[in-house]
């Protein structure tokens, strides 16, 4: 989904954008009412510990830390096991994750999964591993990855960028934990149907740990917070965003513009969501790949048209990087604190909310989805946001604008205006490819789009997690999800959002405390799976 827009810039009001200050309104006046609270909630969840003299916020330093420790814990297993990850996605091992494969040479079978979980006999899940991915990267891919790159770049200058990739490489890690983990303590019901994610592997995991009840609070406490982070972030803020920019790029006119957006938006994701994880895994399976060609292609266009200048941006990325220039706030840390701020927050490594999504495979081997799950922080991060900050960095080498002084997500241009987020990638991506405005308008709808998707999904598992699995609880879901996609289109809430961008970083803490205890678990399920790879081989 990207940072959560509260950490650099300022939410759009699609009413705002379109109509004159008159007197509040309604949604206005409950915004004013709520956003006390909500910026008490927000400095909570961001509360910052003192490192060299720079205040550093705690959730940052668990994820990466954490990151560090698995990727170091599982021998680089990010790097080691990348090919190997391509390869289960492609297929290559689909038959030894049947329930009845065994090693070809030893006693080993496919067992000692815990009880209810992975089922030796019918249905393994509901989707394949490509669809899985699919569908995970489409929550995480969104507008911070078009956006808050920009932000990023623009605060840390080019170094950012090389903290950034770095950060992305360690979250590899932590997915590859989080996924795995979410296979193996998911549940199974007669009809075929998953249920899964951090709340079943901190309540069943820890329980075997002999720590019940920790365990169903952290479970309970990671359910509530998803379901709010699934109506604001996950989807309010999303339709909201790109309803802006349709109305920005189009100057449509009229109160009811940013309404009438919205309620499209909802009725092209009911007619998806309706249907399921496999239907949400179907499409997400088209648009994830079109969206990326579309973004990718088109900022592979611009680097290539300003290939003379590329090596001298990398040479940027990586010098400065460890010597920023003095316009940079907080020097060598402070440019370090926005690359790690920005994977940390764009690809949701240890937030567990892709752990829902890859819990759907239809496999038997935990550890193969583990190796899927790795892949997807190196496409959000290590692949799109760095394309767009290679492609913002070409673009300031005139000077368009001045790293490091930003006011309020907004970066001081050369003519002496500011201008942040989004328009600054969308500057540099119209100085290549004249009309790219609207290719860029279509990859944020896209993006937006295929996040609403994927947090209906993670959210409707929470939701089931706490008041049953019923059709009228999963009618009641539905309805109130898409009713906030509506409201975030149509209305200015901007506090109720704020609140629920931070319940997408509180998720790290009962997930990340999940993952300390239980990692030795994953190991298991590593070996294991290696050891089918190694004994399926020809001798």
């Amino acid at each position: 989904m990207g940072t959560p827009h509260f950490l650099d810039f300022q939410l759009c009001s699609t009413a705002q954008a379109i109509t004159p200050f008159t007197e509040k309104g309604l949604d206005e006046r409950i915004n004013d009412a709520f956003m006390p609270f909500a910026v008490w909630w927000e400095n909570l969840i961001l509360a910052e510990v003192s490192i060299f003299g720079h205040g550093i916020p705690l959730v940052l330093i668990v994820l990466i830390v954490g990151a560090l420790f698995f990727t170091l814990y599982f021998g680089f297993v990010n790097v080691r096991h990348f090919p190997t990850a391509i390869q289960v996605v492609r297929g290559k091992y689909d038959e030894l994750e049947h329930p009845a494969a065994k090693l070809k040479t030893s006693v080993l079978e496919v067992d000692g999964d815990v009880k209810g979980t992975i089922k030796d006999e019918g249905h393994l899940g509901e989707v394949n591993h490509f669809q899985a991915l699919a569908t995970a990267v489409s929550g995480t891919v969104g507008l911070g990855n078009i956006a808050l790159v920009a932000v990023a770049i623009s605060i840390g200058g080019p170094g950012a960028t090389f903290w950034m990739v770095l950060a992305g490489l360690l979250g590899m890690s932590t997915k590859f934990v989080e996924c795995t983990l979410g296979v193996k303590y998911r549940d199974i019901d007669k009809d075929g149907k998953v249920f899964g994610g951090p709340m079943y592997y901190l309540s069943k995991g820890l329980k075997e740990k002999g720590l019940g009840n920790l365990g169903k609070f952290l479970a309970a406490v990671f359910a509530i917070l998803c379901i709010g982070a699934s109506f604001g972030g996950g989807n309010a803020f999303q339709s909201n965003q790109a309803a802006a920019q349709i109305i920005g790029l189009f100057e449509l006119s009229g109160s009811a513009s940013g309404s009438v957006i919205g309620v499209v938006f909802a009725v092209l994701a009911g007619i998806v969501i309706i249907g399921g994880i496999k239907r949400i895994a179907k499409v997400t399976e088209k648009v994830v790949p079109f969206m990326a060609i579309l973004y990718v292609g088109a900022a592979l266009f611009i680097i290539f048209s300003k290939i003379e200048l590329v090596d001298d941006a990398l040479s940027q990325i990586i010098s400065e990087a460890f010597s920023p220039k003095a316009t940079i706030a907080g020097g060598f840390i402070g440019v370090m604190i926005q690359g790690f701020r920005r994977a940390a927050f764009s690809n949701e490594a240890g937030a567990g909310s892709a752990a829902i999504a890859h819990s759907a495979v239809n496999t038997s081997q935990p550890a193969s989805e583990g190796l899927v799950g790795l892949l997807e922080p190196f496409i959000d991060t290590v692949l799109i946001c760095t394309m767009t900050a290679v492609v913002i960095i070409l673009f300031n080498m005139d000077g368009a604008f001045v790293y490091g002084d930003v006011v309020n997500g907004q970066a001081l241009l050369n003519d002496g205006s500011r201008l942040g987020g989004v328009n600054i990638t969308s500057m540099a991506f119209e100085s290549s490819i004249k009309g790219s405005s609207y290719v860029l308008m279509a990859a944020v709808c896209l993006f937006a789009f295929s996040t609403i998707l994927s947090w209906s999904y993670y959210g409707l598992q929470a939701w089931k997690y706490l008041f049953g699995r019923g059709k009228l609880t999963d009618l009641t879901y539905k309805i109130l999800f898409l009713l906030f996609t509506v409201l975030g289109a149509a209305i200015t809430l901007d506090a109720v959002i704020k609140f629920s961008d931070a319940m997408i970083l509180a998720l790290v803490f009962p997930n990340m405390i999940g993952l300390l205890i239980l990692f030795p678990n994953v190991k298991e399920e590593f070996e294991k799976y290696m050891a089918l790879i190694k004994n399926s081989k020809p001798d």
